[in-house]
């Protein structure tokens, strides 16, 4: 097949569930592609020699070799080929930004002169990640010969399981110890079942199980044990423990009931189950009108979790207009269609609540957009005397995390940036501690599942020749 016939492939687009039964239920929403569809999308890849998709992998997936792997029919060995560096695949095909990554340097959607026409690389690693998963495709490869040295992981999201997968491929011994009662992190607590079903991640840690990691739950580390306790057992450290500290608004009433952090209501509601109270005994108020402040993913999953859990009406208040929404296109156009409401360039200044302490109302200011400020969105300039009322009974505030303080608080040789975040040498994840490493968004702030990973992978090399070779 030639450039002009894989060219004139049209784009594959995966069916999804209908927006008026979607909010009904908590099933993913879009379906994935059928076999043929992928087969079709993997077509469309031009197999370029440079490969510039791949500039766009933190994690370095081969990508035009598992796509050409799809397109020839042959499933397994394009998993095989992505399980190679990246132990997540039905994650990352799912909640990556890929039109910002791997996806905007594809060379179709450059030819064609559109970045919505690139091949959809996500969606065919979601696929492969699918199609293993349903015909138990689940094959461990060899590792390496047992080197007698072991490695502690503190936290089970993006960053932990990458670092826990690489090294247990190098001939480790790996402990993982997670806080929560279940794997995954944010990837279970914070991401929606619509949007990441659990079943996907437990199944990505059983596969690591299947290769020999350990996991241990319902350990604190920094409260349970501290790190130099964990460094007199084993050999290294590596410190994903995320950004779950919540940021708020500082605004008056924000102590109302009814006012949640995003965390707090996307933890009850995911990891909790609070969407099947009462046979869960779960509670969560999400009220007949619910307003997220803030506009990237985690508040759309938040307004959009507000309408599965009963909400007549969920609305987005964000104080920039949808240009300058951090959210993925994907995820505003489902929430969208899912009739939640946008309220843009208004910005929140008072909580009001009823004489039981109840939230009853938020009073908003109107925006106007200035010059671009240091993350290179235009600045939202107050408009004075704008004020109004905006009458709500619940608040969810996703304005963005700062990383986890336990352990950097227990441990403070361990050096931070002002704003909480470990310090790494980013060549290598080490951290002013012999040791210990770290990486994801307790260095990075709230990132992406995919920037975390690829922290794991640097931290994990460099783990590795430290426990063999002994090099600081």
């Amino acid at each position: 097949m030639n450039t002009k016939e894989r060219l004139a492939i049209p784009a594959q687009k995966m069916p999804e569930q209908q927006p008026g039964e979607r909010i009904h239920n908590q099933r993913e929403v879009p379906y994935g592609f059928t076999p043929e569809q992928a087969i079709l999308e993997a077509q469309r890849c031009l197999q370029c020699k440079k490969k510039d998709c791949m500039q766009g992998c933190p994690v370095a997936v081969d990508i035009p070799g598992f796509i050409q792997k799809i397109a020839e029919g042959d499933f397994p060995a394009a998993l095989a080929l992505i399980k190679e560096t990246n132990v997540l695949p039905a994650v990352c095909g799912r909640v990556c930004p890929q039109e910002e990554q791997c996806q905007l340097f594809c060379t179709v959607g450059k030819i064609l002169k559109d970045k919505n026409a690139a091949v959809s690389i996500g969606g065919l690693e979601r696929f492969a990640a699918d199609w293993g998963r349903l015909h138990q495709e689940i094959s461990v490869p060899a590792a390496a010969p047992k080197t007698g040295k072991r490695a502690a992981v503190v936290g089970s999201g993006p960053a932990g399981l990458t670092v826990a997968g690489d090294l247990i491929g190098l001939g480790h011994d790996v402990t993982v110890f997670e806080a929560l009662h279940k794997p995954g992190g944010v990837l279970t607590y914070g991401i929606p079942e619509f949007r990441l079903p659990k079943e996907i991640v437990n199944y990505e840690v059983a596969y690591l199980q299947k290769r020999g990691v350990v996991f241990r739950y319902d350990a604190v580390i920094g409260k349970l044990r501290s790190i130099d306790e964990l460094l007199a057992e084993f050999d290294a450290v590596f410190i994903g423990t995320g950004a779950g500290l919540p940021s708020f608004l500082k605004i008056p009433g924000e102590n109302a009931l009814g006012v949640y952090s995003a965390n707090e209501f996307l933890t009850r509601a995911n990891l909790m189950k609070a969407y099947d109270f009462p046979a869960i005994d779960t509670p969560l108020f999400s009220g007949e009108t619910v307003a997220t402040v803030g506009g990237g993913n985690v508040a759309m999953d938040a307004a959009r979790s507000a309408l599965r859990l009963g909400a007549h009406k969920s609305i987005i208040v964000y104080r920039r207009s949808e240009a300058e929404m951090p959210a993925r296109h994907e995820e505003i156009e489902h929430a969208r269609q899912e009739g939640v409401e946008f309220h843009l360039l208004v910005n929140p200044v008072r909580i009001d609540h009823d004489d039981k302490g109840w939230v009853k109302a938020l009073e908003l200011q109107r925006m106007e957009l200035g010059e671009p400020d240091a993350s290179g969105r235009r600045r939202p300039v107050a408009v004075p005397g704008s004020e109004f009322t905006l009458a709500v009974d619940t608040v969810v505030i996703a304005i963005g995390n700062s990383p986890n303080p336990l352990i950097p608080r227990d441990t403070p040789e361990i050096k931070t940036e002002k704003w909480g975040g470990i310090i790494i040498d980013p060549r290598s994840g080490k951290t002013s501690k012999k040791g210990v490493w770290a990486g994801g968004d307790i260095v990075l702030g709230a990132a992406t599942v995919i920037l975390a990973m690829g922290h794991g992978r640097v931290a994990a090399s460099s783990m590795h020749d430290y426990m063999v070779q002994g090099n600081w």
